[in-house]
């Protein structure tokens, strides 16, 4: 299934070349649009496919699955029905009209958490969500995405948590013959 998903990044064009600031605000020489492949219904049930395999071979167990809004919604939603577990998703702040909610989806103290996210870089993003439902009793047991930049997000998030990159980029240049230039700070 790795291969099908590393060959289906390629095929959807969601690896692409040129300038770009990531939401860590590094710069880098490539970009990857987890969300143009997810738009593909195909990639999407093979990446809840994966994750449910690579989460089920570890032997972690977990109640409820959450994704941080945009990238990792559509994520965690196919997850939850491959998985029939309940959907949670974290929102980047509170709303601001209506309930005021910065989590929609019950959380009850104690659910354990399989958190999912569409791209890591330094790991940031996804250490904010897993924060924000740890303070509503929540134990994330592990955290699982589809691309870790390989940036400094497995060091910082595996300090807590179990983390599952199904490829990590340079898995990606490898299958292509590129080489990864590493950008200075």
């Amino acid at each position: 299934m790795k291969d099908e998903l590393i060959e289906l990044i390629f095929q959807e064009e969601a690896i692409i070349f040129g300038h770009f600031v990531l939401t860590s605000g590094k710069e880098s020489d490539y970009y990857i649009n987890v969300k143009k492949l997810i738009t593909n219904p195909k990639a999407l049930k093979l990446i809840a496919r994966l994750m449910k395999s690579r989460v089920e071979e570890m032997g972690m167990g977990f109640d409820r699955i959450a994704g941080p809004e945009l990238g990792a919604v559509p994520i965690a939603t196919a997850l939850a029905l491959e998985t029939d577990k309940p959907l949670i998703i974290v929102r980047k702040k509170k709303k601001e009209h209506g309930t005021g909610k910065q989590i929609e989806g019950e959380i009850n103290p104690g659910d354990r958490i399989l958190l999912v996210e569409d791209v890591t870089t330094t790991g940031g993003s996804v250490l904010r969500a897993a924060e924000i439902l740890e303070k509503q009793g929540a134990e994330v047991v592990v955290i699982s995405v589809v691309v870790d930049r390989e940036e400094g997000a497995k060091e910082k998030i595996e300090e807590k948590y179990a983390f599952l990159p199904l490829v990590s980029v340079s898995e990606l240049f490898a299958r292509r013959g590129l080489v990864r230039i590493e950008k200075r700070e």
